[in-house]
């Protein structure tokens, strides 16, 4: 018989006061079936595409057929998912043609990566090489592997609270677990081998600035940041973003996370209108210098907008991230762009300077032809 403290620390009693799951060492799970196949049909129904063309978008997620579970085995999540989702998709040309098709995602499973996934769009009324069935063919499939992918990322965030008990010392395996979660085998630019740390330990962070200049407006670039469809264009892989402030973004597959806490935006047609008014309009000299004090603020500087947003890779400690502001200066034929990153981990420093200035400075530059020198 082993003496007093000298026994498997699998089976040590004292390490939960209520001697459930000792050290999370037996396997529990949780069926997330039921959750899964509401949180498909919620993702999936929002898929909508535009273009000149006229717009086309999913109007029944028809078929949801499949399991999924959570398992914790020795303080280690483990995800099981297998899906065949259907769905059926409308679309109206603005010639007022209508079309109609089918979506087919036949292996959506934690043994497929999202890039491997069969996405069919079909066509079952309308001209299927019509610009409109097309249309739903290239982005409308985009936007359907970025809506699983965000199903795959709610399942392991959402649905694992309390998965992993905490021992009698207070801590919390769940971020060190969530940390080990399979990744994606294609991880595009931003991913680093290393695992995520787990929260609850003082980091020590670093700032980082960059600036660059692009050829362009400060509205045309502003809109680059926020509209869903010009970040897929410049990343060249899925993203959902929600451009309005609060609206959360995932970009690069899910390796990128992130959220705007600001968005403000001085059209330059204001300053314009506002400076026009003044010199052309016929008013009283009193009214021109109220109307002068008014309009001040609009000529004190060049028209700019500026965006905030919290903004991690995904391998970062859990919930830790980092504060990005960003000031678009419009200087006419061109915007001077400022980025500031705070709150970075001091040993992803040069990760994020060269991510920033890779995936979004030089991206967005080939992708819209805004190229100009860095400095």
């Amino acid at each position: 018989m082993a003496k007093w403290g000298e026994g498997d620390p699998r089976w040590i009693v004292e390490e939960r006061a209520d001697a459930t799951n000792v050290n999370n060492w037996h396997w529990t799970e949780r069926d997330v079936t039921n959750w899964s196949s509401d949180k498909l049909k919620e993702l999936l129904s929002g898929v909508r595409v535009e273009s000149e063309e006229g717009s086309c978008g999913v109007t029944e997620v028809s078929k949801v057929e499949g399991e999924a579970s959570i398992n914790n085995r020795k303080g280690k999540l483990i995800f099981f998912y297998e899906w065949d989702v259907q769905a059926t998709w409308k679309g109206v040309s603005n010639t007022g043609a209508k079309y109609k098709g089918i979506i087919e995602v036949p292996n959506l499973s934690d043994e497929n990566n999202m890039e491997d996934l069969d996405i069919m769009v079909t066509v079952t009324k309308g001209d299927p090489d019509a610009p409109l069935p097309v249309l739903m063919k290239m982005e409308g499939a985009a936007k359907i592997r970025a809506a699983l992918g965000s199903y795959v990322d709610y399942l392991k965030t959402e649905f694992t609270q309390g998965m992993i008990l905490p021992t009698a010392n207070g801590v919390n395996k769940q971020a060190q677990s969530q940390a080990q979660v399979k990744v994606d085998k294609t991880q595009i630019g931003f991913v680093s081998s290393a695992a995520a740390s787990s929260t609850g330990v003082k980091i020590p962070t670093c700032k980082v600035s960059l600036k660059d200049t692009f050829l362009t407006s400060a509205e045309e670039l502003y809109r680059v940041f926020i509209k869903q469809e010009l970040v897929q264009a410049f990343t060249h892989a899925t993203a959902v973003v929600d451009g309005e402030k609060g609206g959360k973004f995932r970009l690069l597959d899910g390796n990128v996370l992130g959220e705007f806490q600001e968005l403000v935006s001085v059209p330059c047609w204001m300053y314009t209108l506002s400076l026009s008014f003044l010199i052309h309009g016929e008013r009283s000299p009193n009214f021109q210098i109220k109307l002068l004090s008014f309009f001040s603020p609009f000529f004190s500087q060049v028209p700019e907008q500026k965006i905030v947003m919290k903004w991690r890779y995904n391998t970062w400690p859990c919930e830790h991230y980092a504060t990005v502001t960003m000031n678009l200066l419009d200087h006419g034929n061109e915007t001077e762009l400022a980025v500031e990153l705070r709150g970075v981990p001091v040993n992803e420093e040069e990760r994020t300077r060269h991510g920033w200035q890779q995936y979004y400075f030089e991206g967005i530059k080939q992708t819209f032809g805004y190229g100009s020198r860095l400095y």
